[in-house]
């Protein structure tokens, strides 16, 4: 029998204990055969250790009953208080898993759906684009913040704010409107004192699936994102992990937040 081809998203599956044991000798003779893919996996499997390292506590602490409850599929009532549970399990959850295609669950293993993994890919492509612009980073400037706001609410179908980074060192530049396969897109360009930038990506999702951080990374390029309540949002950028993780927190309440105002 012919070995199939393996594919990066193979390296995610091996790393969280998903690839079939029989295919597990001719992904190691593929991983000799293609170096690039054997440093890929070496660097996902550091990374993977060091981030479940550095939350060792915070995975061992007890799950909230609603969070139990929210995984076995129960619909729970929307709360108005502060989700710092909610961004905790988030945060924990995303660590734990394996980076760039997974997520483990408090109760098993999941894999990423497509519309999901079309939010980050969008959003890595955009802000691949229009990052690296010099006079035409975005369509409509900071300076014109509430009619970028209110404009791009009603495009995308989402009521939105253009959450304040000042406190993780970015400065709003401005937004712009983009195409999202049959729907409206909206991505804010930030930018910090050094020149280098960041951007908030977002869609309307009807959907009521509601997801932890999860994590793309192409070429350099990593987007953390999510979706919850009616949208899809991702943060991109080429900083660390660890302070891509600290402006998702913050775009995140802001923009839970602004919804719920």
């Amino acid at each position: 029998m012919t070995a199939r081809d393996f594919t990066e998203r193979d390296i995610h599956m091996a790393l969280d204990g998903e690839l079939p044991a029989e295919e597990r000798a001719a992904y190691e003779l593929w991983l000799e055969a293609n170096p690039d893919m054997k440093a890929r996996s070496q660097r996902f499997a550091t990374d993977l250790a060091a981030l479940q390292n550095s939350v060792a506590g915070v995975l061992t602490e007890p799950v909230p009953e609603r969070f139990e409850r929210l995984l076995s599929g129960e619909k729970q009532p929307r709360s108005d208080a502060p989700p710092r549970w909610r961004m905790a399990a988030a945060a924990a959850i995303f660590v734990a898993g394996g980076l760039g295609g997974y997520l483990l669950g408090i109760s098993g293993w999941g894999s990423i759906d497509a519309a999901a993994s079309q939010l980050a890919e969008g959003a890595i492509a955009a802000h691949t684009l229009y990052a690296a612009e010099k006079l035409h980073v975005v369509e409509v400037g900071a300076d014109q913040k509430d009619h970028l706001v209110g404009w791009l609410s009603k495009r995308v179908g989402v009521k939105l704010v253009a959450p304040d980074l000042t406190a993780q060192g970015f400065e709003l530049v401005g937004g712009r409107l983009l195409p999202a396969e049959s729907k409206a897109a909206a991505q804010f360009m930030y930018q910090d004192h050094t020149g280098n930038r960041v951007s908030l990506y977002i869609i309307s999702d009807a959907t009521t699936k509601e997801t932890g951080f999860r994590l793309l990374e192409e070429g350099g390029t990593r987007s953390l994102y999510w979706l919850d309540d009616g949208y899809g949002c991702a943060v991109t950028g080429t900083l660390p992990q660890e302070a891509l993780m600290t402006i998702a927190n913050s775009a995140y309440r802001q923009l839970l937040d602004g919804m719920k105002g």
